[in-house]
């Protein structure tokens, strides 16, 4: 079984507790010998998701926007969980050349071509009209896709 990520971001403290636990939860539905995660490891959903797929045991798959991400768009404090997530991962893949918002299209895209169901740590709002490529963008994405879904935001949950 393939499971995508995607997510917010910007959790506080005591939400990122309350995904945790909900995103074990949804995973221990699943054989860990048959589980394959997939995420592009940013700051908050997306890494909660990588380390709870690891320690479900099952198998990691970065799936990340460009060879650059890291050095461009990873924050200093998020660095230390991004490198030990990549250096844990099964495999490790790229969609472009360099960081952009087309590469993180493409990521999104690529990820919803290779899983057989998608979760979403997601809060229900539409993305700010300024930004393509939110939260929102690949729920709708995978809706239109036909890729199943399941969208986690446990009682509580906020946005910092």
């Amino acid at each position: 079984m393939r499971i995508g990520i995607t997510g917010h971001m910007n959790l506080t403290a005591a939400t990122v507790d309350l995904v945790a636990a909900a995103l074990k939860h949804e995973l221990s539905r699943y054989d860990p010998a048959e589980l394959v995660g997939v995420s592009c490891l940013a700051e908050g959903a997306d890494a909660i998701f990588a380390q709870t797929v690891l320690d479900a045991g099952g198998r990691l798959e970065a799936l990340l926007p460009a060879p650059d991400y890291r050095d461009t768009r990873v924050s200093q404090a998020h660095l230390p969980v991004f490198d030990t997530l990549v250096a844990q991962a099964h495999t490790t893949r790229y969609v472009a050349e360099a960081s952009s918002m087309q590469a993180y299209d493409q990521a999104n895209a690529a990820m919803l071509d290779s899983v057989d169901r998608m979760l979403a740590v997601w809060d229900g709002q539409p993305s700010p009209s300024w930004k393509t490529g939110g939260t929102a963008d690949a729920v709708t994405a995978a809706r239109s896709r036909g890729v199943p879904i399941t969208v986690i935001w446990p009682e509580g949950a906020e946005r910092g």
